[in-house]
Order: structure tokens, then C-alpha cells, then sequence
């Protein structure tokens, strides 16, 4: 068996693309949607969440079955819920269709998840925080071209379901090139970690407590991606492309990762990226006009680092969590982010029944309400530095004894 690391990264990126493309185009197409399935805001953020939950289930049903199965019948597998998910929202009829179709494409990006994130960990041991965020850039990446496809399509009269369907094209590249690739065993089967020694590893309380701030990270970067064209929309003309806007500044950010790892630690980048996202929220919220764009720039950096810097942290500091690990946080993220949608949908819906039906205020007080996550997130990491801090002071003192 002959393992190919670069090829298989590069297919990784690819099937990654697929599932940012199904957030950016989704995230494009969803006023269109209402409009023409007549769907309120409610309604909307139902279907939006099943995608989020719809990849906590997966990845955490994958997390469980990766090390057994192996990272390539995973794979086969997502390429099939992409597949079946991108038709059946092509040829959606209303309600229904477009629900069970995005929850099959949140299984298919929760799936490809559970795979290739132990896969890119256990390929490049020496730099995982690096090779993630690089990984990972492709999910701003995928978003920037389908937040661009829409609008390219919108000018030129192509309707959304042609959008959707330009997802085809690298589910299919994807799924043909990882059917020819030699995968290598997971890196916690290949260490010889034992199950019972990779769930005891769970319960570190290191663990957990990035468990638990993995909801907020989710949620500030996610939640506020998916829904931007809805929630600015009344504050700027072109909301879609403060998207656009953010998620380039994201791609940039994580490419750049490996110097940047270098000058600060993970723990540092987490609670910078806290502050920036803080302010970012703060100026998206309460900014209008170009001034908001200003907002999009800001809040870019601060969530860049966010995700694959938690799943970097997590694999290189506790490695005995292994895939499980890796994929227990992907899905706490999706998870959190999939009830908040909802809650958040409800809680729209509600300000603008209030105001009889005035919705000018609706979108900025919702992210307003937001804010609070990233600001708790500060406090947090703030403290995960100085605990690292001090648990490296004891690691020097006792190579020095």
C-alpha cells in the first residue's frame, strides 16, 4: 500500500469545498428561497439548522466508527449524501425537499469531516495546527466562490437552482479521486492508544473545557456567515458580499497560519481572535453605509483561527482523543450552532412582529445579541493562557530537575 499524503490533501481540500460551497451558495439563495416557496424567517432558520445538525450527527456517529470502518468508506459515504442532497434541493417543491435535502447535505459535510480531519492530523504529525488551518481554508474558500456564483448568476439571470447544481461538479472530482487513493489507518490505531485509554482521554478537564468553548466559537463564526445576507440586509445593499468580504479575509488568514504559529501560541491566536470578533460583531451591529464593511474585515480576522485552531489544539495537546476527539468537538460546534439558529430565527421573527412588521432594526439587534458569545469567549482564553502558561513553567522545572 502506497500512501500518497499530497494527493490526499489535495482531495480533502476538495471534498472540503463542497461542503463551504453548499454554506455559500445556501447562504446566497435564501431569500429566494422564501420568496418562492413563501417562507418566513422561522421556516428559513429551520431548514438553515437542519445543515447544522444534520453534521453533528455524522460527524459524531463518524467519530465513533472512523478508527473501525476506516477513513475511506467514510468518505464513499459522503460523497453519496452530497450527491443525493444536491439533487433533491435542485428539485425541491417547498418545505420538505429543501429540509430533508440540506439535512442530507449536513450529513455529507459532517461525514466528510469525521474523515478528513484525523486524516490530515494523522498525515502531517509534525505541524497538525498548521495543515488544519491550511485544510481548513478551503471552507471561507468554497464560501467566497459560492457567494460569488450567486451573485454572478443573480446579474445574469440564472436561478438558483443552477447555482446549486454547480456543486455537482467537485462531488463528483471528489468522490472519483479518493476511490483511487490508499489511505493510511488513523493515527491513534496506528499509535497503539487503546479505546479505553482514548475515553479516558476524553475526560481530561482540558478537554471538556474546550468542548464547551467550541459552542461559542461555532456559533460566532457560523451563525453569523450563514445569515448575513438576511440580517444586513437592510443595513447594506450588498450584504451578500460582506460575506464575500469576510470569509477572503479568512482564506488569507489561514494561509498564512504556519508564520503566524511561529510568532504566538495556539492559545494566543484563540484569544486575539475572541477580542477581533468582539469588535467585528460590535461595528457590524452598529455601523452602516461602506463603515460596515470595515466590520467585515474586522470580524474576518477575529474568526479565522477559530475552528481549525481549536482542532489543532485539541489533537496536539490531548492526541490521545484521537479522531473521537477531533469529531466530538466538530460536532459540539454544529450542534450549538444548529439550536441557535432556530432560536435566533424565532427571535427575529418575534422583533419584527413587534414593530408590525418594520424589520429595518431586526438584523442588527440579533447580532447585537450575538455579541455576547464572543465576549465570554475572551474571558475564556484569557484564562486557557495563562493556565498553558503556567503548566509549561512546571514542564521546564521538571526537565530541569
Amino acid at each position: 500500500m502506497q500512501i500518497n499524503r499530497t494527493q490526499l490533501f489535495r482531495a480533502s481540500c476538495l471534498s472540503l469545498l463542497v461542503t463551504s460551497l453548499s454554506f455559500g451558495i445556501r447562504a446566497g439563495i435564501m431569500g429566494d428561497l422564501g420568496v418562492q416557496f413563501h417562507l418566513d424567517k422561522t421556516q428559513l432558520a429551520e431548514i438553515t439548522a437542519t445543515a447544522f445538525y444534520g453534521f453533528p450527527i455524522a460527524v459524531v456517529v463518524g467519530g465513533f466508527i472512523v478508527d473501525i470502518i476506516g477513513m475511506k468508506r467514510l468518505l464513499v459515504m459522503a460523497f453519496i449524501f452530497h450527491l443525493a442532497g444536491i439533487l433533491l434541493t435542485v428539485f425541491a417543491g417547498g418545505f420538505w425537499t429543501l429540509y430533508i435535502s440540506t439535512l442530507l447535505v449536513g450529513l455529507a459535510n459532517g461525514t466528510v469531516e469525521a474523515a478528513c480531519n484525523p486524516l490530515v492530523a494523522g498525515l502531517y504529525t509534525e505541524e497538525k495546527t498548521t495543515k488544519l488551518n491550511h485544510f481548513h481554508l478551503w471552507f471561507p474558500g468554497g464560501i467566497v466562490i459560492g457567494t460569488l456564483i450567486v451573485t454572478l448568476f443573480n446579474k445574469i439571470g440564472l436561478g438558483w437552482q443552477i447555482q446549486v447544481g454547480m456543486m455537482l461538479i467537485p462531488t463528483v472530482i471528489y468522490g472519483y479521486l479518493f476511490s483511487k487513493l490508499d489511505f493510511p489507518v488513523t493515527e491513534r490505531v496506528a499509535s497503539g492508544v487503546s479505546t479505553a485509554g482514548m475515553y479516558k482521554a476524553l475526560l481530561n478537564p482540558l478537554f471538556i473545557f474546550m468542548f464547551i468553548c467550541m459552542f461559542g466559537t461555532a456559533i460566532t463564526e457560523l451563525f453569523t456567515g450563514q445569515w448575513i445576507d438576511v440580517l444586513l440586509k437592510n443595513v447594506s445593499s450588498n450584504a451578500l458580499l460582506l460575506l464575500t468580504l469576510e470569509t477572503g479575509i479568512m482564506v488569507l488568514g489561514r494561509g498564512f497560519a504556519k508564520p503566524i504559529l511561529k510568532l504566538v501560541t495556539p492559545q494566543t491566536v484563540l484569544l486575539i481572535s475572541a477580542i477581533l470578533a468582539s469588535l467585528g460583531l460590535y461595528m457590524l451591529s452598529h455601523l452602516t453605509g461602506g463603515a460596515v464593511f470595515g466590520g467585515a474585515i474586522v470580524f474576518g480576522m477575529g474568526v479565522c483561527f477559530f475552528w481549525p485552531t481549536m482542532l489543532g489544539f485539541v489533537n496536539t495537546n490531548m492526541p490521545a482523543t484521537g479522531a473521537l476527539g477531533l469529531n466530538l468537538m466538530g460536532g459540539a460546534g454544529m450542534f450549538a450552532v444548529s439550536i441557535y439558529t432556530i432560536f435566533m430565527g424565532g427571535f427575529y421573527d418575534r422583533i419584527v412582529t413587534e414593530a408590525h412588521g418594520d424589520n429595518s432594526f431586526a438584523g442588527a439587534r440579533v447580532l447585537n445579541a450575538t455579541l455576547v458569545i464572543p465576549l465570554v469567549l475572551i474571558v475564556a482564553f484569557a484564562g486557557l493562557v495563562l493556565y498553558m502558561k503556567g503548566k509549561s513553567k512546571k514542564s521546564a522545572a521538571a526537565v530541569q530537575v
